[in-house]
């Protein structure tokens, strides 16, 4: 965890400081409420579709792969969901606010959006992901980076955020946990 925090929370956190910082405040970096209810609806409506879509794309690739880690116990996974509320808004703000805003801002949406997610799935092998593991984040990256464009309002991290946070809840942690309680693993 410290790793984590060290080599790639605080580093986005400071990228994303620095281009705020630089840009004046840019909307395209979307601290902002944006258009708050669509925020909010997209929220409520993506959290558990991300979650439960998580879940099941671990449960696959876990029968595929015969190897899951699984928290030890319900502290265990309420812990790795409250670091993954940090890192959630995190990797937005880098990857949705920073790149992909910054190259829309720059050239256009679609370039901006099309790198942003390449870069963001892509990033996940630093992590020493396996190649299906790193390929499923688009599952989350693409549907995402679409919702940062296309929701009303200024750019916000609000609602990528929420759901950012509930399917990386799906597919590390919580999710693991709950296959195995309803003993799927």
């Amino acid at each position: 965890m410290w790793s984590d925090i060290l080599l790639r929370l605080l580093p986005f956190a400071a990228a994303y400081a620095v281009a705020y910082r630089l840009s004046g405040g840019a909307s395209w970096l979307g601290l902002s409420l944006g258009n708050l209810g669509a925020q909010l609806l997209f929220a409520v409506l993506a959290a558990p579709l991300m979650f439960f879509a998580a879940v099941a794309v671990q449960l696959w690739l876990t029968r595929r792969r015969h190897v899951l880690s699984v928290p030890a116990d319900g502290r265990d996974a309420a812990f790795q969901a409250a670091f993954y509320a940090v890192n959630g808004p995190l990797e937005e703000a880098f990857f949705r606010g920073l790149v992909q805003g910054g190259l829309g801002a720059a050239w256009s949406t679609p370039p901006g959006f099309a790198i942003a997610t390449l870069v963001y799935v892509l990033y996940h092998r630093l992590g020493r992901w396996t190649w299906a593991d790193t390929l499923a984040t688009g599952l989350v990256g693409i549907p995402l980076g679409i919702a940062y464009w296309l929701l009303p309002g200024p750019p916000s991290l609000i609602g990528v955020s929420i759901a950012h946070i509930a399917a990386t809840c799906g597919f590390l942690g919580p999710g693991p946990l709950l296959l195995r309680k309803l003993h799927l693993l």
